[in-house]
C-alpha cells in the first residue's frame, strides 16, 4: 500500500491577504449595488405644489394675434388647462396649437407637473412654447409663504 501523502503549505500571510481582499471585493460590489439602484425616496417625499386658487393667464404672442393660455387651479391641484381667443383663422394657421395643448394637458393632469412631459418631434416648438406659458400662469399661481 503505497500512499501518497502530499502536504500543502498555507502561508499565514497570503490567507490574511485574500481574506481581505475577498472582504474589500464584497464590499465594492455592496457599494455598487446601493449607488446603482433606483432611489424612490424622491417620490416619497415630495411635496405636491400649493397654489392660490383661481384662474391663471399668460399670452402667447403668434404674428399679430395674443393667443391666452388660462390655468385653472385650485390649492393643490391643476384643474383645467385652456386657450383662450383662439379665433378660427389662426387655429387654420397654426393647426398644431391644440391638439399639442390637448396630449399636454392630459400628461400634466395625470402628474400635476410640468416635469417628464413628453412630446412628438413634429411639435417640438409648438410644445416648448405651449409649456413655457404653462409654466409662466402657473408661477403667478404659485402660493409663497411668507
Amino acid at each position: 500500500m503505497s500512499s501518497k501523502t502530499k502536504i500543502v503549505v498555507l502561508h499565514l500571510k497570503e490567507v490574511i491577504y485574500t481574506a481581505i481582499f475577498a472582504v474589500l471585493g464584497i464590499l465594492l460590489i455592496i457599494l455598487l449595488i446601493f449607488m446603482f439602484l433606483p432611489d424612490n425616496k424622491e417620490k416619497a417625499t415630495k411635496e405636491t405644489m400649493k397654489y392660490t386658487a383661481g384662474v391663471y393667464t399668460s399670452s402667447i404672442q403668434l404674428n399679430d394675434n395674443a393667443i391666452d393660455v388660462e390655468v385653472v387651479v385650485d390649492e393643490s391641484h391643476i384643474n383645467s388647462i385652456t386657450l383662450v381667443n383662439l379665433d378660427e383663422s389662426t387655429a387654420a394657421m397654426y393647426p398644431l396649437m391644440q391638439p399639442t395643448l390637448d396630449n399636454i394637458t392630459q400628461q400634466v393632469y395625470e402628474k400635476q407637473s410640468l416635469e417628464d412631459i413628453s412630446y412628438g418631434d413634429d411639435s417640438q416648438y409648438t410644445s416648448m412654447v405651449l409649456l413655457n406659458a404653462i409654466q409662466s400662469a402657473l408661477d403667478k399661481a404659485a402660493y409663497i409663504e411668507e
